[in-house]
């Protein structure tokens, strides 16, 4: 089971990468990129959305909110 602390830095991490890449990314390229499993890409995603800190321009596409 994964620690509080290795799901804040998936946060961070994702984060980080929608934010360089500067388009709208989907959990796969988002896994892809950063190395993370794709479950916790996906846990980490709900908790970034519900914290309202990445919106969705488009279906299944995340951005970091504005």
């Amino acid at each position: 089971m994964q620690s509080k602390e290795n799901h804040m830095e998936a946060k961070e991490i994702i984060l980080d990468v929608m934010k360089k890449e500067g388009s709208p990314l989907n959990a796969g390229r988002i896994a892809e990129i950063s190395g993370l499993d794709r479950k916790e890409v996906d846990k980490a995603m709900k908790a970034l959305k519900d914290e309202e800190l990445i919106v969705s321009p488009k279906r299944c596409y995340w951005e970091v909110k504005a």
